[in-house]
């Protein structure tokens, strides 16, 4: 067959490619665009974009890489923009034929301010042409003009702050009018917030100058020769407002209202001039510049107290969520039309813009120009509500900064009615929507003939919006995580801290609380889960048979016990269920910005009919993604793997998870309990790990380099002994604690271990911190709470990064307290068997497998969840064993033991191990070095070392070779120093 050469792929790339670009235009070979006539092999260009080059070569494409990237050295400006992106393109060696199903390698350059930046990093990209296109758009935008402006705007804003706080000073009950407007405290990043709104209007109001003949530039209504520039811009505003795009306006021509004639003039005058630098490098069209701004200004919580979903997360969710939905014909335009897509908190709109996107890729690569679809999405497809005016202020910018030069009508954007209402009751916002009625009353922000002023003024309109249950193809959300309990159990904590938010009273809190109590019932919410729960409740009403629900959770969604109910909710009623995390620390392990937790994204499918999900797909990233193109290829790698390692398979890790030949993580299917039991495989640098603690759990131990398990007693918990008290009932507020906590007594009557300190917990054998006293007329209660007191304790929050212990051991019976209830068993021999079990590498692993691992360096178990934790199955072993185990623990009662993560390097870990694995269990040599590589594995995890690794490193420190030589005195001493222990 007649291979095809390169101007002809060329020439058939570019007709392929052009089919997929909407408004861009796609050039073969063309002319004169580089200095001494050098030409790329494609170039795209599309108004408000930089400018694309595509560099091809048939493989193995010799100095195709550097070709590339000696492009940017050219200095080319095509279409008044500089060249910020090309495209390095390998066509397959043999090509008989090009089409759009053709595979191809390729990798993008872009400049960056400190240089090149090529992604991947190494090894190239795979796909087909719809792959190539999607990623042209993304590096289009003008990342450095974005960025340029950004700055621009942000010192303009910063300006603004500054007179309003003057103003703050001289009157401030017009500031305090003006956070009312926002539903906001009156602080400086409430006039910040005002200040953005401003300037983003502005922003807007030249783009809007362009399209509609009747309304003024700004140079004509705030220029420096205008006298009067705030009445003109109101006058201008409401002129645009009866066009529409009153989410935009609305809120910002009521806060220029506001402020009187003098500061209002410098305020305008000063963004007037900002603005128009910024339209005059020819970024003020660029591709969602408002939702680049918005993010970069708020991304910090600099202007408002909230978390917001990282612009890369949201696109790796929404492009996940998307691939998810069925039967969509994503060349029709009125199909597209017919999708219902959710966000009842939507804050800046990052996850709807994010949908959008999706939809417009998936609508241009079949042909389509995202432009006609633009007034159905904004008018009819994307439903937006948030309790905050200014975030739908944002929301309603960012989606229509999709398409600036595109009109429509009303949007579907709310800001809903929260707290104390006029007529005495309480809102709980969007939650309102968990009651069986569809029509709600809310406050409109996009019709102008519905409402006539901004939420908190006494002109907001009520209007009934059909938001109906069961009418959405994709709900998206990224729920605040507030709780309105800060103690376990459901009959425990009455506050309402989940309603704090615009000074709602004590009172007010307590019944907005109540309502949602009420509201809640036949849902998965959960009051110690907090106030996501009742939004991902939400989420699974609104959304119809068939529709993905897609979320941005705390990490503890997936294991923690008042979580249960959602995690029944989801194997019951959904499908294809997809759970991404990161196994990272510090920043990158959440999703969010700023959060300082870490965080899951879940997304699955909601069944026709109750559903049993056997089993999910796990996917744990080394960090979060890096940007737009980085989340897509995960994303697409993702939806498109063919097969994930099984957790049943054996400890040979999970399928890995690669972007080019960079590993970005590992992927791992494992089975979902019907019953809400906790999703294990989360947050994993190493899937094997994930694979020998569920065959352990399963009474198997199956370790790495094992062809075959090994046969294994274990058991819950509570099948072998009884957790102990709850520390409140011990010693809480009359008439529910019989104790008083004091300060520790050699002669103590009720000797209790209370606290973590780390000082005195380096040995298995513990003394008690502290001594309960008994309160009067509590003398029975108190005979009945002493009798759980054991000396064995658990630790329910343990620090691997500072605490050596899963189990601490007293002489003395004892109460356990907040941080070391107690266990009981009923043949006081297991005392000593759990506590050497539990402090060995097994045992660590099984602990940290148990726990939820939502902080760095920390695993934390409830109570109730402590039952199900899996243990050696005392009972099972023989006399000569129990007698065994006693032996061990008398040998480690005087041997200190280093923090947990450093378990693999720690010579009395290790030979704790041994005495364990070879003397109690009988086990071989061979099976003592595989526990020993397990240690190295787990202390490894990023979950448990905290970022510890480079204190490691530091210090020198190795693993212990097994059956080697153990890391010296002097080595562990320069540990402990450094950690100050």
């Amino acid at each position: 067959m007649t291979t095809v050469y390169e101007p002809v792929a060329n020439t058939n790339l570019a007709r392929i490619l052009q089919r997929m670009a909407g408004s861009a235009t796609v050039e073969p070979e063309p002319l004169d665009v580089f200095p001494g006539g050098k030409h790329p092999d494609l170039l795209i260009t599309a108004p408000g974009r930089s400018p694309v080059v595509i560099e091809a070569r048939r493989t193995p494409a010799t100095n195709l890489e550097e070709d590339a990237a000696a492009r940017f050295a050219l200095n080319a400006v095509i279409g008044g923009r500089e060249l910020e992106a090309v495209i390095a393109l390998r066509y397959p060696a043999s090509m008989t034929v090009l089409n759009a199903d053709t595979q191809q390698e390729y990798a993008s350059f872009t400049r960056k301010p400190d240089g090149i930046d090529r992604f991947p990093e190494s090894g190239w990209l795979n796909g087909k042409a719809a792959d190539l296109a999607e990623m042209i758009r993304l590096v289009s935008v003008p990342e450095l003009a974005v960025d340029q402006a950004a700055d621009a705007l942000e010192q303009s804003i910063e300006r603004v702050a500054e007179i309003l706080d003057e103003l703050d000073g001289a009157r401030p009950g017009v500031t305090a009018a003006i956070a009312r407007l926002l539903g906001m405290n009156n602080v400086p990043q409430t006039r910040r917030m005002a200040g953005a709104i401003i300037a983003n209007a502005m922003v807007f109001h030249e783009r809007i100058a362009g399209m509609h003949a009747n309304i003024k530039p700004l140079n004509l209504v705030c220029g420096p020769d205008i006298a009067n520039p705030q009445n003109e811009t109101l006058n201008a505003w409401t002129k645009i407002l009866e066009i529409n795009y009153w989410p935009i306006f609305a809120i910002g021509r009521d806060i220029l209202r506001q402020i009187p004639v003098d500061y209002a003039t410098g305020i305008l005058q000063s963004l007037q001039h900002r603005v128009g630098e910024i339209n005059r490098t020819g970024i003020g069209n660029a591709h969602d510049l408002t939702g680049r701004v918005f993010q970069r200004l708020i991304s910090d919580r600099k202007y408002l107290a909230t978390f917001y979903t990282l612009p890369s997360s949201a696109a790796l969710l929404a492009r996940m969520a998307v691939a998810k939905l069925d039967g969509v014909d994503w060349s029709d335009a009125d199909a597209i039309a017919k999708l219902r897509i959710g966000d009842f908190a939507c804050g800046t709109g990052a996850l709807l813009s994010a949908a959008y996107e999706q939809i417009a890729a998936r609508y241009e690569s079949t042909g389509g120009d995202a432009a006609a679809i633009h007034p159905a999405m904004m008018e009819e497809v994307l439903y937006g509500c948030d309790v905050m005016p200014s975030a739908i202020h944002i929301t309603a910018s960012t989606l229509s900064g999709m398409q600036p030069n595109v009109g429509f009508g009303n949007s579907r954007l709310y800001t809903m009615p929260y707290g104390r209402q006029d007529d005495g009751s309480v809102n709980i916002g969007s939650l309102e929507l968990l009651q069986s009625s569809s029509v709600m009353t809310l406050f409109n922000t996009s019709d102008p003939a519905l409402r006539t002023g901004s939420a908190g003024e006494e002109t907001a309109a009520h209007v009934n919006v059909d938001v109906p249950d069961e009418g959405f193809d994709l709900v998206i959300m990224n729920p605040p995580y507030t709780r309105n309990t800060g103690q376990e159990g459901e009959h425990v904590g009455t506050s309402g801290r989940a309603f704090a938010a615009f000074n709602a009273s004590d009172t007010d809190q307590m019944d907005m609380g109540k309502r949602l109590e009420r509201l809640k019932t036949g849902t998965c919410y959960h009051g110690n889960a907090g106030i996501a729960s009742a939004f991902a409740a939400l989420a699974d009403r609104k959304l119809k048979p068939g529709g993905v629900i897609a979320l941005v959770l705390p990490l503890s969604a997936v294991s923690g016990l008042s979580w249960q109910n959602f995690r029944q909710m989801v194997v019951g009623g959904y499908t294809d269920l997809s759970i991404l995390s990161i196994a990272a620390n510090g920043d990158d392990m959440s999703f969010s910005s700023d959060t300082g937790m870490a965080e899951c994204l879940i997304i699955a499918r909601k069944a026709d009919a109750k559903s049993d999900v056997a089993q999910a797909h796990f996917t744990s990233l080394l960090q979060r993604p890096r940007g737009f193109a980085s989340a897509r290829t995960i994303a697409g790698n993702i939806a498109n793997s063919e097969y994930a390692r099984r957790i049943e398979d054996g400890p040979y890790g999970g399928t890995r998870l690669m972007v080019g030949d960079e590993l970005a993580g590992e992927m791992l299917v494992a089975p979902c309990s019907a019953d809400g039991e906790a999703w294990g495989s989360v947050r994993l640098l190493d899937c094997s790990l994930a694979q020998v603690a569920y065959a352990l759990s399963d009474s198997r131990l199956w370790l790495p380099g094992s062809p075959n398990p090994i046969p294994i007693g274990i058991a819950p918990l509570n099948q072998v002994g009884k957790m102990g008290m709850y520390h409140i009932d011990i010693n809480g507020p009359l008439p529910r604690g019989p104790f008083s906590k004091i300060a520790a007594s050699p002669t103590a009557t009720y000797p209790c271990l209370w606290n973590h300190a780390a000082k005195n917990e380096t040995r298995i054998v513990c003394a008690p911190d502290s001594q309960l006293e008994v309160r009067p007329g509590m003398e029975a209660k108190a005979a009945t709470a002493w009798v759980t007191a054991s000396r064995t304790h658990l630790n329910r929050d343990f620090r691997f990064t500072s605490q050596p212990l899963t189990v601490a051991f007293t002489d003395r019976s004892s109460i356990g307290g907040r941080a070391w209830p107690n266990v009981t068993f009923e043949d006081t021999r297991f005392d000593y068997a759990f506590s050497v079990w539990s402090n060995s590498t097994l045992g660590l692993l099984a602990y940290w497998w148990h726990s939820s691992l939502q902080q760095p360096g920390r695993g934390i178990i409830t109570i109730r969840h402590a039952e199900t934790l899996p243990v050696l199955d005392f009972r099972a072993l023989s006399d000569e064993q129990l007698a065994t185990a006693e032996g061990i623990f008398d040998e480690f009662r005087e041997l200190e033991l280093q923090p947990a993560y450093l378990a693999y390097a720690d010579p009395n870990r290790a030979l704790l191990d041994r005495r364990v694995v070879c003397d109690m269990l009988g086990l071989d040599e061979e099976t003592y070095r595989a526990v020993r590589r397990l240690a190295e594995k787990w202390c490894a995890e990023p979950s448990v070392h905290g970022s510890r690794r480079e204190l490691l490193a530091k210090c020198g420190i190795t693993p212990i070779p097994a059956g080697g030589t153990l890391v010296t005195d002097e080595i562990v001493n320069e540990i402990r120093e450094e950690l100050g222990i």
